[in-house]
């Protein structure tokens, strides 16, 4: 095998390795989340309606914004770049509602 060939599979290996990192922080972000999420909705009143719209308008919101990214080449036409970049997009939005949900958790107790 030659340098660059080398280089180019430890290359793939890398971003492989990053979509399965990416995808277990995913899982585990999401998992925090959702009870999170619900136990917001289920408390009811204004706070649990405008969850429960926020929830809808940032996964269509986000949709968009990511089918747009994927169709203008934004991530590259390979499907492991695809793969890469979805994954890193909704990793940093489902961080960021944690967070937030977390936060206003800790304010409310």
């Amino acid at each position: 095998m030659t340098n660059k060939a080398v280089a180019t599979e430890r290359g793939t290996l890398d971003l492989w390795f990053g979509i399965v990192a990416n995808s277990c922080r995913l899982a585990g972000e999401a998992a925090l989340v959702v009870p999170l999420r619900i136990s917001r909705i289920a408390e009811g009143g204004a706070e649990g309606r405008d969850e429960a719209e926020r929830m809808v308008t940032e996964k269509v919101s986000a949709c968009r914004t990511l089918c747009c990214a994927i169709a203008s080449g934004k991530y590259g036409a390979r499907p492991d770049r695809i793969a890469g970049g979805t994954l890193e997009f909704y990793l940093k939005r489902v961080r960021a509602n944690r967070q937030r949900l977390a936060k206003s958790m800790l304010k409310a107790q």
